[in-house]
């Protein structure tokens, strides 16, 4: 008796072994024959509707030609149908020629890296593009441009309210709101309410929401840049988000578009990025330290040139930003001096066409 239940269990156990491997040989053996059943299925239809052939010809010369034979001398019906016709072909032809035409669009937006447009409204669409943003930026390093931040990532509702709390590292470029840009902004737009003013109030906002992530030790870095915005744009992995700040108009109104990095080159994801690099590492751009509120410029070796304190002006109506004496310490290297005021703006200029000019 101990030896037949000897047996029966390593029965059991070879059989058990075998299960998996009888599973591969089945799925393998469905993979190959795949291609094999497809081209006998494709053999067999052709051969019934070859063998089928004569049986429906027999029925178009029976029934079809009859009715047609006592429809020809019908004039009037005749017209109406060759009319029917045409424009059948018509409608048909044009459905090709703009599924073509699409078709070469589509290619061509690929080409480009373009896997998405967002328009300006749309309640679905707004709550979609939210979470598509909040699953690209979770855990990874985000970097954004944008005027204030405010209705970005400060408002609750905002496409980056979550993707900001959630992000590895952040770098984030704001408009300096005593600057000429923050003026040229304010004044291009036709609402009242928008001033420089308004301006200054949102940037603090925005300040305030990332010394908050700054205490809970979020890594977070804060520019402020002094020309006019041109770009919102936020680099969420792989992927970038671009709207266009248009005179007189709110940037709510403006379409956004999506582009993707991947192996092809002529994709604009490279062009855009290099864009956000160039501002981002300008020394004229200098960088707001979160935990001292001052001003610290830096060369373009990273090493630092200057801090500048922000105080009030005005009774409070500003803040001050004011162009730094620009001194040079003893260690910087000559590339990181600061230059005329003129020759900063040709300098920033330049770098904006370069990127375009890469885009276009």
């Amino acid at each position: 008796m101990p030896y037949l239940v000897t047996v029966d269990f390593l029965d059991w156990m070879i059989f058990m072994k075998m299960i998996p491997a009888n599973k591969r040989f089945l799925k393998n053996f469905v993979n190959h024959s795949a291609p094999f059943l497809y081209h006998v299925g494709l053999a067999g239809l052709s051969a019934a509707i070859a063998l089928s052939l004569p049986w429906i010809l027999n029925f178009i010369a029976r029934e079809v030609l009859v009715y047609w034979s006592l429809l020809g001398n019908e004039k009037l019906l005749v017209v109406s149908i060759e009319l029917a016709v045409a424009i059948l072909l018509t409608f048909l032809f044009n459905a090709m020629a703009r599924s073509w035409k699409n078709r070469r669009l589509s290619n061509m937006a690929k080409d480009a890296g373009l896997v998405l447009v967002k328009p300006a409204s749309g309640f679905f669409t707004q709550r979609r593009v939210k979470k598509m943003k909040e699953e690209q930026g979770f855990a990874k390093d985000v970097r954004i441009i944008g005027s204030t931040g405010v209705r970005t990532f400060v408002d609750p509702k905002g496409d980056l309210h979550d993707v900001i709390q959630n992000c590895r590292k952040a770098r984030i470029m704001l408009l300096n709101p005593f600057s000429e840009g923050a003026k040229t902004r304010a004044k291009s737009i036709l609402d009242p309410q928008v001033t420089p003013e308004t301006f200054l109030e949102q940037i603090k906002k925005s300040i305030a929401f990332l010394k908050g992530l700054k205490g809970i030790n979020k890594e977070v870095k804060l520019k402020l840049y002094p020309d006019a915005p041109l770009l919102k744009l936020a680099i969420l992995d792989d992927h970038i988000w671009i709207q266009h700040y248009h005179a007189g108009l709110d940037i709510r109104r403006m379409p956004e578009y999506v582009f993707k990095h991947d192996k092809n080159l002529r994709s604009l994801y490279i062009p855009f990025y290099q864009f956000f690099m160039t501002r981002w590492n300008d020394p004229n751009v200098p960088e707001y330290d979160l935990e001292s509120d001052e001003l610290t410029y830096r060369d373009t070796a990273g090493n630092e040139v200057s801090r500048e304190k922000l105080n009030e002006l005005d009774a409070g109506a500003a803040l001050r930003v004011a162009p730094p004496p620009h001194p040079v310490s003893k260690n910087a290297s000559p590339l990181g001096r600061i230059i005329h005021p003129a020759q900063e703006n040709r300098r920033r200029l330049r770098c904006i066409d370069e990127a375009f000019r890469n885009v276009l």
